[in-house]
């Protein structure tokens, strides 16, 4: 069973509040649940809309049409009714309302909008757009949202500008009316969320109360029996949890969307317990991006698990130091929550266009590690294999983990995060005797230092190349063996993380998807699709590309007939970092730049047409 709902309005207006009520019940009711949140790049006042999935089984992507379009403004309405199969919930008020008076909608995807119902020879209103979906089969909940929430207003005496605010809630009642669940579940999740305010507990209450009386049950959907635990979180707290569960002591950012959620969720829970010991995380807001990385590199010299989070205008400030980390040999990790780019490009939407970048961050040649993880499961054991990486190989680590899945959430069951193989690993860590002697760079046949923290032994750090000791020299012979060490450290990553953890390697057939990041989750949840229409099809996924899985790889690629890239950017950038480490070329291409998630009915799609068609090219838009 799998049914996609999508609930959206204003930035402001209490949409991500609703979306995480209305999924918080359904997962209550026994669930799963996949989210994407989708939101405008300012703070109030523009479109932003959330996409749950939800099924009896684990599901890791969205679909481009819902089943459930939730609207309580016209917005909503007018952006969004070409992607709704089922029902659209909306404001009857509403209904004389024209596309043209909605200010706040973008030029180009109102005229696109327009188009749609143009040709079906209708005007550009709410009421037409009702005629429009219902032609189409959608069926239709018109709400008097007005009268509702006056009565509302009237029974509470409450302020009517801070009452109105419910309609989110009343919207979700509807929505949750229809799938058919006892509302109980929707009225705990209420009390979970205001807890705390009893004049919003009881507004929220009577709105959603008011939702579902209006609605029916349609779906029919039943409470389905609970096992063992479940856990919610979106992409930036899986990724914090990741960092604290490895032991991380230092933390600093400068606000850049999405990244700072990350370290603000690490900030609210710095202090941590285990038993009667306590111990805490210092996280530090900088300046800006240079003094973050700047920060984090004096902090691991301190002998502190330190690490940095930003995205793509910051990670390009961040070079000159993660440069000064190559040629010093600290270890910090740096989470880059990719965007759409280039300049401050999409600061709100997401893509893997940054590839490459990250694979040569900082000037000069030296060892980086760059993981990218491709769910949330994956973030969270990369997040602890990261910072373990750091230290053992003394180098930067660079995480990718995309927007769209930094604001994805979903419920799934707690043995995710029951990584036994994460352990820490904190390397080649002395305190040495003789602290005036010691050798901080010190030639070693795998490239890596014994490493003694800042105060326990004389050192000497500086940009310029130096000798074992850190003291300046230009001298050819030690060039050439510095210049070595830094680069064999890459034989410690492939060591420590085999090659079978750096790819994953699902099924076995003729047609391979290869992608990396979050294209995986639509490959997966579109594989039995595929397979009932007579494609099968191998998912071929890289989670490390530096040290890049040559072997692995090459191996799960011979003899294959067709070598399909997915990804999220223009060049397919990751199948170019393949071809330059392998001489494989792909075949054919799905590609998608829009700044939107490639979604599990596009992979159906685009699959299909190429192997029935051999289409070389298929370019994805779905979003809005």
């Amino acid at each position: 069973m799998r049914l996609s709902w999508m609930i959206g309005g204003a930035q402001g207006t209490g949409v991500d509040t609703s979306a995480n009520i209305f999924g918080n019940a359904v997962a209550k009711s026994g669930y799963y649940i996949f989210g994407s949140r989708e939101y405008f790049s300012n703070i109030k006042s523009r479109h932003s809309y959330f996409n749950v999935v939800i099924s009896d089984e684990p599901q890791h992507s969205i679909e481009s049409k819902v089943n459930i379009l939730a609207t309580f403004d016209a917005e909503t309405v007018f952006q969004h009714f070409d992607e709704v199969k089922d029902w659209l919930i909306y404001d009857k008020a509403l209904e004389p309302m024209s596309m043209d008076k909605v200010r706040s909608m973008e030029p180009e995807l109102a005229k696109e909008q327009a188009s749609i119902l143009e040709k079906a020879g209708l005007g550009i209103t709410i009421a037409d757009v009702v005629k429009y979906v219902q032609g189409k089969g959608v069926k239709t909940l018109a709400i008097d949202y007005g009268p509702i929430m006056k009565n509302i207003i009237n029974q509470l005496k409450m302020d009517p500008f801070i009452a109105e605010k419910a309609r989110n809630m009343l919207c979700a009642g509807a929505s949750f009316g229809l799938l058919g669940l006892d509302q109980s579940f929707m009225l705990d999740a209420i009390k979970f969320t205001f807890a705390k305010n009893e004049k919003f507990l009881n507004l929220n209450t009577l709105a959603v109360q008011s939702g579902i009386a209006a609605a029916k049950n349609v779906y029919n959907l039943k409470e389905l029996p609970k096992q063992g635990h479940r856990v919610q979180f979106d992409g930036n707290t899986i990724s914090a949890l990741g960092k604290l569960y490895a032991g991380l002591g230092f933390q600093s950012y400068y606000p850049i969307t999405p990244a700072s959620d990350e370290s603000t969720y690490i900030e609210a829970n710095q202090i941590l317990a285990n038993g009667n010991e306590q111990r805490g995380v210092v996280v530090l807001q900088t300046e800006d991006e240079l003094a973050a990385i700047n920060a984090a590199n004096g902090a691991a010299l301190t002998g502190a698990r330190a690490a940095t989070a930003t995205s793509g205008p910051g990670f390009s400030l961040m070079n000159e130091g993660i440069s000064w980390a190559g040629m010093n040999e600290v270890p910090v990790l740096v989470t880059y929550y990719m965007r759409g780019s280039p300049a401050t490009g999409l600061p709100t939407r997401s893509g893997q266009s940054d590839l490459k970048l990250a694979l040569n961050a900082g000037h000069g040649e030296f060892t980086r590690i760059v993981l990218a993880s491709g769910d949330h499961a994956e973030i969270f054991e990369d997040a602890i294999n990261g910072m373990n990486l750091a230290e053992i190989c003394q180098t930067p680590v660079i995480h990718i983990v995309e927007k769209t899945l930094a604001n994805a959430y979903s419920v799934a069951d707690e043995s995710i995060l029951q990584q036994g193989s994460a352990k820490i690993n904190r390397g080649k860590i002395v305190f040495p005797d003789e602290p005036e002697s010691y050798k901080r760079f010190e030639i070693t046949d795998d490239g890596i230092s014994p490493r003694a923290f800042l105060a326990h032994a004389k050192m000497y750090y500086t940009g310029d190349e130096h000798n074992e000791y850190g003291h300046i020299t230009e001298a050819s012979t030690n060039r050439t063996a510095m210049y070595e060490k830094r680069i064999k450290k890459a034989k410690a990553a492939e060591e420590y993380l085999p090659e079978e953890k750096r790819v994953n390697i699902i099924g076995n057939a003729d047609t391979v998807l290869l992608t990396w990041g979050s294209p995986k989750g639509a490959i997966i949840d579109s594989m039995d699709d595929l397979k009932n229409a007579g494609i099968n099809v191998e998912m071929v996924q890289v989670r490390m590309f530096s040290p890049y899985p040559k072997e692995t790889i090459s191996k799960a690629l011979a003899g294959k007939k067709r070598i399909i890239a997915i990804e999220n950017n223009y060049n397919a950038q990751g199948a170019e970092v393949m071809t330059e480490n392998l001489g494989i070329m792909p075949t054919n291409y799905i590609l998608k730049w829009n700044g939107r998630p490639i979604t599990k009915d596009e992979i159906i799609s685009a699959v299909s047409d190429i192997v029935k068609n051999n289409t070389k090219k298929v370019v994805l838009n779905g979003g809005k």
